[in-house]
């Protein structure tokens, strides 16, 4: 299993001058190396994660039938439901043995076309308030993490926030259902970088998340209770010219001998507002680090990338 730093946000968000460099320096460290951290004392309480993924469990069990009725046509799966099959990872032909639901900025900072209403479900009256509570937790933890990063980054500490404040967030619970046949080249996650800033995870429900290492060998990683799962993803990575690694990583089908059981996951992928650049800093650009990325703003990048996934045409 990978050994990735479990850092205390208390140090970041209640602590002295000391501890909050510390944090800053232990976050600068991971990020710069293997993408990946654990934070605690996040204040996310475990009780409203048991119970999002009580919640998550309880609709995908839902007849197909019924779930597709909240698949909307034309939104590329950014809000409401997508089936079965939909998405793959870019450059793999083979589709993702997942579905998922997806749930939005409740409070957009401008009327743009990126912004799209959430969907409530009609048989279950909690499920999406649920899901909006959890949304503006994560969220609030998330900007807190971005000012730490932009502190490691010699940047205003809130140099994140304008772009970040009623940004095209998404929750997303996903349902691995049981592999009820031989899945030929398909796995419940190819492998893949995240396309935003920084993705949050609380627990997945089983074993089955990987990251490939320096060495380019797949470890497994399984959250520690009570943290968080956060890792860098591609917009960071272009914004920082590659100082901050967006690292591949994927989630395998089980041994066949747990083909019939069901993994569950609640990522929350922190955006930018669509009009956010994500030209290189020039702080991250120099002789032995030239410009790697063209430019290009945070919205155009993420329907380049909603097409290579295969949910948008």
């Amino acid at each position: 299993m990978a050994l990735i730093p479990n850092l205390d946000f208390a140090k970041w968000s209640q602590g002295t001058e000391n501890e909050k460099a510390e944090f800053v320096k232990e976050l600068g460290a991971a990020y710069t190396d293997i993408g990946f951290i654990t934070i605690k004392n996040h204040g996310f309480g475990e009780s409203v994660q048991d119970g999002l993924y009580s919640k998550a469990a309880e609709f995908f069990a839902m007849d197909k039938s019924v779930k597709s009725s909240y698949e909307i046509e034309g939104l590329a799966g950014q809000r409401g439901y997508t089936s079965f099959g939909k998405e793959h990872a870019k450059g793999i032909e083979a589709a993702d043995l997942k579905e998922f639901w997806q749930v939005g900025q409740p409070e957009p900072a401008y009327q743009g076309p990126e912004y799209h209403d959430n969907v409530s479900v009609s048989e279950l009256p909690e499920f999406a308030p649920a899901f909006q509570q959890a949304y503006q937790q994560l969220e609030s933890i998330g900007r807190e993490l971005l000012k730490a990063i932009a502190t490691y980054l010699e940047l205003d500490a809130d140099y994140f926030e304008e772009w970040v404040q009623g940004g095209n967030s998404i929750l997303r619970a996903i349902h691995y259902p049981p592999i009820t046949e031989d899945p030929g080249d398909s796995v419940r996650a190819g492998q893949h970088e995240d396309i935003n800033l920084i993705t949050l995870l609380m627990g997945a429900s089983a074993e089955g998340l990987q990251v490939l290492n320096k060495q380019n060998e797949w470890v497994g990683i399984t959250a520690i209770p009570g943290s968080l799962v956060v890792n860098v993803g591609d917009m960071l990575q272009r914004l920082t010219n590659g100082v901050m690694k967006s690292t591949t990583h994927r989630v395998v089908n089980p041994p066949r001998e747990k083909w019939g059981t069901s993994r569950y996951s609640i990522p929350f992928f922190l955006h930018p507002v669509g009009k956010m650049p994500l030209n290189a800093l020039e702080n991250c650009i120099n002789d032995s680090r030239p410009k790697a990325f063209d430019d290009i703003t945070a919205g155009a990048y993420l329907e380049q990338r909603l097409i290579e996934i295969g949910l948008k045409k």
